[in-house]
Protein backbone atom coordinates (compact mmCIF):
# COMPACT_ATOMS: atom_id res chain seq x y z
CA UNK A 1 0.00 0.00 0.00
CA UNK A 2 1.37 3.41 -1.01
CA UNK A 3 0.61 6.00 1.68
CA UNK A 4 0.09 9.59 0.49
CA UNK A 5 -1.62 10.94 3.61
CA UNK A 6 1.32 12.26 5.65
CA UNK A 7 -0.60 15.42 6.58
CA UNK A 8 -3.00 13.21 8.55
CA UNK A 9 -0.26 11.32 10.37
CA UNK A 10 3.23 10.02 9.71
CA UNK A 11 4.84 6.62 10.35
CA UNK A 12 7.14 7.01 13.36
CA UNK A 13 10.88 6.53 12.97
CA UNK A 14 11.99 3.03 13.99
CA UNK A 15 14.36 4.52 16.54
CA UNK A 16 11.49 6.56 18.02
CA UNK A 17 9.43 3.40 18.43
CA UNK A 18 12.39 1.77 20.18
CA UNK A 19 12.94 4.78 22.43
CA UNK A 20 9.28 4.95 23.46
CA UNK A 21 9.24 1.24 24.26
CA UNK A 22 12.47 1.42 26.26
CA UNK A 23 11.30 4.38 28.34
CA UNK A 24 7.92 2.79 28.93
CA UNK A 25 9.57 -0.37 30.18
CA UNK A 26 12.59 0.91 32.09
CA UNK A 27 11.60 4.42 33.19
CA UNK A 28 7.98 4.06 34.24
CA UNK A 29 8.24 6.44 37.19
CA UNK A 30 6.04 9.47 37.81
CA UNK A 31 8.18 12.60 37.27
CA UNK A 32 6.50 14.21 40.29
CA UNK A 33 7.68 11.46 42.66
CA UNK A 34 10.67 12.32 44.85
CA UNK A 35 12.24 8.86 44.91
CA UNK A 36 14.95 7.76 42.49
CA UNK A 37 12.62 6.16 39.96
CA UNK A 38 10.57 9.35 39.78
CA UNK A 39 13.67 11.54 39.60
CA UNK A 40 15.01 9.45 36.70
CA UNK A 41 11.76 10.06 34.82
CA UNK A 42 11.93 13.77 35.58
CA UNK A 43 15.45 13.92 34.18
CA UNK A 44 14.24 12.41 30.92
CA UNK A 45 11.51 15.05 30.65
CA UNK A 46 14.03 17.81 31.38
CA UNK A 47 16.46 16.47 28.78
CA UNK A 48 13.68 16.22 26.17
CA UNK A 49 12.65 19.80 26.87
CA UNK A 50 16.26 20.96 26.42
CA UNK A 51 16.61 19.05 23.13
CA UNK A 52 13.43 20.54 21.71
CA UNK A 53 14.27 24.06 22.85
CA UNK A 54 17.62 23.79 21.06
CA UNK A 55 15.92 22.71 17.81
CA UNK A 56 13.46 25.60 18.05
CA UNK A 57 16.13 28.11 19.16
CA UNK A 58 14.00 28.78 22.21
CA UNK A 59 14.48 28.49 25.95
CA UNK A 60 13.55 25.30 27.76
CA UNK A 61 11.05 27.08 30.00
CA UNK A 62 9.15 28.19 26.89
CA UNK A 63 8.21 24.59 25.97
CA UNK A 64 4.96 23.28 27.47
CA UNK A 65 4.17 19.60 26.90
CA UNK A 66 0.62 18.68 25.85
CA UNK A 67 -1.29 15.74 24.40
CA UNK A 68 -1.06 17.08 20.84
CA UNK A 69 -1.98 19.88 18.45
CA UNK A 70 -5.62 20.17 19.50
CA UNK A 71 -4.79 20.66 23.15
CA UNK A 72 -1.96 23.06 22.31
CA UNK A 73 -4.31 25.14 20.16
CA UNK A 74 -7.02 25.16 22.83
CA UNK A 75 -4.52 26.10 25.51
CA UNK A 76 -3.17 28.97 23.43
CA UNK A 77 -6.43 30.38 22.09
CA UNK A 78 -8.84 29.89 24.98
CA UNK A 79 -6.18 30.30 27.65
CA UNK A 80 -4.93 33.62 26.32
CA UNK A 81 -8.41 35.00 25.59
CA UNK A 82 -9.65 34.25 29.11
CA UNK A 83 -6.45 35.53 30.70
CA UNK A 84 -6.55 38.89 28.93
CA UNK A 85 -10.30 39.50 28.62
CA UNK A 86 -10.05 42.39 31.07
CA UNK A 87 -8.04 44.30 28.46
CA UNK A 88 -10.43 43.66 25.59
CA UNK A 89 -12.68 41.07 24.01
CA UNK A 90 -11.84 41.43 20.32
CA UNK A 91 -9.99 38.48 18.78
CA UNK A 92 -8.93 37.72 15.21
CA UNK A 93 -8.43 34.51 13.26
CA UNK A 94 -8.67 33.35 9.65
CA UNK A 95 -11.53 31.57 7.92
CA UNK A 96 -9.24 28.66 6.95
CA UNK A 97 -7.97 27.54 10.35
CA UNK A 98 -8.00 23.93 11.50
CA UNK A 99 -11.14 23.03 13.46
CA UNK A 100 -9.17 22.92 16.72
CA UNK A 101 -8.55 26.66 16.33
CA UNK A 102 -11.65 27.74 14.41
CA UNK A 103 -14.07 26.10 16.83
CA UNK A 104 -12.23 27.61 19.80
CA UNK A 105 -13.02 31.03 18.37
CA UNK A 106 -16.65 30.03 17.87
CA UNK A 107 -16.73 28.88 21.50
CA UNK A 108 -15.27 32.19 22.65
CA UNK A 109 -17.82 34.03 20.51
CA UNK A 110 -20.57 32.28 22.47
CA UNK A 111 -18.87 33.45 25.66
CA UNK A 112 -19.18 37.09 24.59
CA UNK A 113 -15.96 37.71 22.64
CA UNK A 114 -16.13 39.52 19.30
CA UNK A 115 -14.38 37.60 16.53
CA UNK A 116 -13.13 38.90 13.19
CA UNK A 117 -12.64 36.10 10.65
CA UNK A 118 -10.15 37.11 7.96
CA UNK A 119 -10.84 35.58 4.55
CA UNK A 120 -7.87 34.55 2.44
CA UNK A 121 -7.40 35.71 -1.12
CA UNK A 122 -8.27 33.40 -4.03
CA UNK A 123 -4.94 31.63 -3.69
CA UNK A 124 -5.58 30.78 -0.03
CA UNK A 125 -3.18 33.30 1.48
CA UNK A 126 -4.07 35.39 4.53
CA UNK A 127 -2.44 38.73 3.76
CA UNK A 128 -0.75 40.70 6.53
CA UNK A 129 -2.49 43.86 5.33
CA UNK A 130 -5.90 42.26 5.99
CA UNK A 131 -4.89 41.33 9.54
CA UNK A 132 -3.46 44.80 10.09
CA UNK A 133 -6.71 46.44 8.94
CA UNK A 134 -8.71 44.31 11.40
CA UNK A 135 -6.67 45.27 14.48
CA UNK A 136 -8.37 47.42 17.09
CA UNK A 137 -7.42 48.95 20.40
CA UNK A 138 -9.27 46.17 22.21
CA UNK A 139 -7.76 43.31 20.16
CA UNK A 140 -6.09 40.84 22.53
CA UNK A 141 -5.35 37.83 20.31
CA UNK A 142 -4.59 36.98 16.68
CA UNK A 143 -4.30 33.37 15.50
CA UNK A 144 -3.20 32.43 11.97
CA UNK A 145 -1.90 29.00 10.97
CA UNK A 146 1.52 28.54 9.35
CA UNK A 147 0.70 25.88 6.72
CA UNK A 148 -2.89 25.14 5.81
CA UNK A 149 -3.66 21.49 6.41
CA UNK A 150 -5.99 21.10 3.41
CA UNK A 151 -4.33 23.01 0.59
CA UNK A 152 -0.78 23.63 1.80
CA UNK A 153 -0.67 27.42 1.57
CA UNK A 154 2.21 28.95 3.52
CA UNK A 155 1.04 32.01 5.42
CA UNK A 156 3.27 35.12 5.80
CA UNK A 157 3.70 34.70 9.55
CA UNK A 158 6.66 37.05 10.01
CA UNK A 159 4.85 39.81 8.10
CA UNK A 160 1.70 39.35 10.15
CA UNK A 161 3.76 39.44 13.36
CA UNK A 162 5.36 42.73 12.31
CA UNK A 163 1.96 44.25 11.52
CA UNK A 164 0.60 43.24 14.92
CA UNK A 165 3.58 44.67 16.79
CA UNK A 166 3.31 48.00 14.94
CA UNK A 167 -0.28 48.57 15.96
CA UNK A 168 -1.28 46.37 18.86
CA UNK A 169 -0.45 44.64 22.15
CA UNK A 170 -2.34 41.56 20.96
CA UNK A 171 -0.75 38.15 21.40
CA UNK A 172 0.02 36.25 18.20
CA UNK A 173 -0.61 32.50 18.10
CA UNK A 174 0.40 30.23 15.23
CA UNK A 175 -0.82 26.69 14.59
CA UNK A 176 2.37 25.17 13.21
CA UNK A 177 1.21 21.55 13.29
CA UNK A 178 1.83 21.11 9.54
CA UNK A 179 5.17 22.94 9.45
CA UNK A 180 7.24 21.95 12.49
CA UNK A 181 9.71 19.27 11.44
CA UNK A 182 9.24 20.05 7.75
CA UNK A 183 10.12 23.74 7.48
CA UNK A 184 12.51 25.93 9.49
CA UNK A 185 10.31 27.04 12.39
CA UNK A 186 11.94 29.34 14.96
CA UNK A 187 9.30 31.15 17.05
CA UNK A 188 11.54 34.02 18.11
CA UNK A 189 12.61 34.67 14.52
CA UNK A 190 9.01 34.54 13.31
CA UNK A 191 7.97 36.99 16.01
CA UNK A 192 5.20 34.85 17.53
CA UNK A 193 4.10 34.58 21.14
CA UNK A 194 2.51 31.13 21.03
CA UNK A 195 3.09 28.23 18.64
CA UNK A 196 1.47 24.78 18.55
CA UNK A 197 2.82 21.47 17.25
CA UNK A 198 2.03 17.75 17.34
CA UNK A 199 4.57 14.92 17.41
CA UNK A 200 2.78 12.50 15.11
CA UNK A 201 3.04 14.98 12.23
CA UNK A 202 6.86 14.73 12.24
CA UNK A 203 7.24 10.96 12.72
CA UNK A 204 6.86 11.00 16.49
CA UNK A 205 4.29 9.24 18.70
CA UNK A 206 0.61 10.11 18.77
CA UNK A 207 -0.87 11.66 21.88
CA UNK A 208 2.05 14.05 22.42
CA UNK A 209 2.59 17.65 21.43
CA UNK A 210 3.86 20.96 22.70
CA UNK A 211 3.06 24.63 22.94
CA UNK A 212 5.81 27.21 22.62
CA UNK A 213 4.92 30.01 25.02
CA UNK A 214 7.18 33.03 24.86
CA UNK A 215 8.70 33.97 28.19
CA UNK A 216 6.46 36.42 30.00
CA UNK A 217 3.23 35.40 28.24
CA UNK A 218 0.49 34.47 30.68
CA UNK A 219 -2.32 31.99 29.99
CA UNK A 220 -5.27 30.83 32.03
CA UNK A 221 -4.88 27.07 32.54
CA UNK A 222 -7.60 24.87 31.08
CA UNK A 223 -6.75 21.82 33.22
CA UNK A 224 -6.77 22.19 36.99
CA UNK A 225 -5.17 19.73 39.35
CA UNK A 226 -1.61 18.65 39.91
CA UNK A 227 0.14 21.78 38.70
CA UNK A 228 2.51 20.11 36.24
CA UNK A 229 4.14 22.17 33.46
CA UNK A 230 4.42 25.20 35.75
CA UNK A 231 0.71 25.00 36.48
CA UNK A 232 -0.31 25.31 32.84
CA UNK A 233 -1.05 21.67 32.12
CA UNK A 234 -1.98 19.51 35.08
CA UNK A 235 -1.68 15.75 34.63
CA UNK A 236 1.14 13.23 34.88
CA UNK A 237 3.57 13.76 32.00
CA UNK A 238 3.62 11.22 29.19
CA UNK A 239 7.31 10.46 29.64
CA UNK A 240 7.68 7.88 26.81
CA UNK A 241 5.78 10.13 24.40
CA UNK A 242 7.79 13.21 25.37
CA UNK A 243 11.10 11.39 24.89
CA UNK A 244 9.90 10.02 21.55
CA UNK A 245 8.74 13.46 20.45
CA UNK A 246 12.08 15.06 21.30
CA UNK A 247 13.95 12.36 19.38
CA UNK A 248 11.65 12.69 16.36
CA UNK A 249 11.97 16.49 16.33
CA UNK A 250 15.76 16.31 16.50
CA UNK A 251 15.88 13.75 13.67
CA UNK A 252 13.44 15.76 11.56
CA UNK A 253 15.59 18.87 12.03
CA UNK A 254 18.74 16.99 11.02
CA UNK A 255 17.07 15.65 7.87
CA UNK A 256 14.99 18.72 7.02
CA UNK A 257 17.06 20.36 4.28
CA UNK A 258 17.58 17.11 2.38
CA UNK A 259 13.92 16.14 2.83
CA UNK A 260 12.75 19.54 1.61
CA UNK A 261 14.68 19.15 -1.63
CA UNK A 262 13.31 15.67 -2.23
CA UNK A 263 9.70 16.62 -1.51
CA UNK A 264 9.96 19.74 -3.68
CA UNK A 265 11.04 17.59 -6.62
CA UNK A 266 8.21 15.12 -5.93
CA UNK A 267 5.68 17.96 -5.87
CA UNK A 268 6.94 19.31 -9.19
CA UNK A 269 6.48 15.90 -10.83
CA UNK A 270 3.06 15.46 -9.26
CA UNK A 271 1.83 18.83 -10.51
CA UNK A 272 3.08 18.00 -14.00
CA UNK A 273 1.16 14.74 -13.99
CA UNK A 274 -2.01 16.21 -12.47
CA UNK A 275 -2.12 18.72 -15.33
CA UNK A 276 -2.88 15.71 -17.59
CA UNK A 277 -6.21 15.12 -15.77
CA UNK A 278 -8.61 17.95 -16.69
CA UNK A 279 -11.19 16.98 -14.05
CA UNK A 280 -8.72 17.69 -11.24
CA UNK A 281 -7.89 21.27 -10.29
CA UNK A 282 -4.99 22.10 -7.98
CA UNK A 283 -5.95 24.59 -5.28
CA UNK A 284 -3.62 27.20 -3.78
CA UNK A 285 -1.10 29.72 -4.98
CA UNK A 286 0.74 29.47 -8.30
CA UNK A 287 3.73 31.00 -6.49
CA UNK A 288 5.86 28.14 -5.12
CA UNK A 289 7.21 30.38 -2.34
CA UNK A 290 3.66 30.60 -0.94
CA UNK A 291 3.17 26.83 -0.84
CA UNK A 292 4.53 24.13 1.44
CA UNK A 293 5.84 21.33 -0.79
CA UNK A 294 4.37 18.39 1.10
CA UNK A 295 0.64 19.15 0.71
CA UNK A 296 -1.23 19.28 -2.61
CA UNK A 297 -4.92 20.17 -2.44
CA UNK A 298 -7.26 19.33 -5.32
CA UNK A 299 -10.88 19.60 -6.32
CA UNK A 300 -12.52 16.91 -8.43
CA UNK A 301 -15.38 18.61 -10.25
CA UNK A 302 -18.54 16.52 -10.41
CA UNK A 303 -17.18 13.51 -8.53
CA UNK A 304 -17.87 12.12 -5.06
CA UNK A 305 -14.46 12.30 -3.45
CA UNK A 306 -15.07 9.41 -1.06
CA UNK A 307 -15.67 7.22 -4.12
CA UNK A 308 -12.33 8.34 -5.55
CA UNK A 309 -10.55 7.66 -2.24
CA UNK A 310 -11.98 4.12 -1.99
CA UNK A 311 -11.28 3.41 -5.65
CA UNK A 312 -7.68 4.53 -5.13
CA UNK A 313 -7.42 2.32 -2.04
CA UNK A 314 -8.53 -0.62 -4.18
CA UNK A 315 -5.54 0.23 -6.37
CA UNK A 316 -3.22 0.14 -3.35
CA UNK A 317 -2.95 3.91 -2.76
CA UNK A 318 -4.05 5.97 0.25
CA UNK A 319 -4.94 9.64 0.01
CA UNK A 320 -7.60 11.71 1.75
CA UNK A 321 -10.51 14.07 1.41
CA UNK A 322 -10.09 17.41 3.24
CA UNK A 323 -8.57 17.25 6.72
CA UNK A 324 -8.46 13.84 8.39
CA UNK A 325 -10.31 15.41 11.34
CA UNK A 326 -13.27 16.35 9.13
CA UNK A 327 -13.09 13.85 6.26
CA UNK A 328 -16.19 12.01 7.48
CA UNK A 329 -18.36 15.10 7.15
CA UNK A 330 -20.65 15.16 4.13
CA UNK A 331 -20.49 18.88 3.43
CA UNK A 332 -18.34 21.31 1.42
CA UNK A 333 -14.91 22.16 2.76
CA UNK A 334 -15.00 25.36 4.81
CA UNK A 335 -11.44 26.07 3.68
CA UNK A 336 -12.20 25.70 -0.02
CA UNK A 337 -15.35 27.81 0.28
CA UNK A 338 -13.29 30.54 1.96
CA UNK A 339 -10.97 30.67 -1.06
CA UNK A 340 -13.95 31.50 -3.28
CA UNK A 341 -14.76 28.09 -4.77
CA UNK A 342 -18.44 27.26 -5.24
CA UNK A 343 -20.18 24.55 -3.22
CA UNK A 344 -19.78 21.89 -5.89
CA UNK A 345 -16.04 22.46 -6.20
CA UNK A 346 -15.64 22.75 -2.42
CA UNK A 347 -17.43 19.41 -2.01
CA UNK A 348 -14.85 17.75 -4.25
CA UNK A 349 -11.78 18.31 -2.12
CA UNK A 350 -8.91 15.81 -2.21
CA UNK A 351 -5.55 16.00 -0.47
CA UNK A 352 -2.27 14.35 -1.38
CA UNK A 353 0.51 14.72 1.18
CA UNK A 354 4.09 13.69 0.52
CA UNK A 355 7.20 12.64 2.39
CA UNK A 356 10.88 12.29 1.59
CA UNK A 357 10.43 8.50 1.58
CA UNK A 358 8.40 8.69 -1.62
CA UNK A 359 10.01 8.30 -5.03
CA UNK A 360 9.36 9.74 -8.48
CA UNK A 361 8.26 6.27 -9.59
CA UNK A 362 5.65 6.21 -6.84
CA UNK A 363 4.43 9.64 -7.90
CA UNK A 364 3.93 8.32 -11.42
CA UNK A 365 2.07 5.30 -10.04
CA UNK A 366 -0.17 7.63 -8.05
CA UNK A 367 -0.87 9.81 -11.09
CA UNK A 368 -1.56 6.81 -13.32
CA UNK A 369 -3.99 5.40 -10.76
CA UNK A 370 -5.76 8.75 -10.45
CA UNK A 371 -6.07 9.02 -14.21
CA UNK A 372 -7.50 5.49 -14.47
CA UNK A 373 -9.87 6.11 -11.56
CA UNK A 374 -11.23 9.34 -13.01
CA UNK A 375 -11.66 7.71 -16.42
CA UNK A 376 -13.60 4.80 -14.93
CA UNK A 377 -15.86 7.15 -12.96
CA UNK A 378 -16.64 9.59 -15.78
CA UNK A 379 -19.76 7.64 -16.82
CA UNK A 380 -21.23 8.01 -13.34
CA UNK A 381 -20.99 11.82 -13.17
Amino acid sequence: MLYFDHAATTPPYDSVIEAVGEVMGRHFGNPSSIHRIGIDAERLVTKARDVMAKVLRAEAEEIVFTSGGTESNNMAVVGSALQHSGRGKHIITSAIEHASVYECFQHLERLGFEVTYIRPDRSGIVRASEVEAALREDTILVSVMHVNNEIGTLQPIAGIAEAIKRHSRALFHVDAVQSVGKLPVYPLQLGVDLLSASAHKFRGPKGTGFLYKRKGVRLQPLLIGGGQEEGLRSGTENVPGIVGMAKALRMAAENREAAFGIVTALRKRLLQRLAEIPELQVVGSANDSEMAPHIVGLTAHGFKTEVIVHAMEDRGICLSTKSACSSGEDRPSRVLLATGLDKQAASGGLRISLSAEHTLEQIDKLADALQDTIQSLRRFR
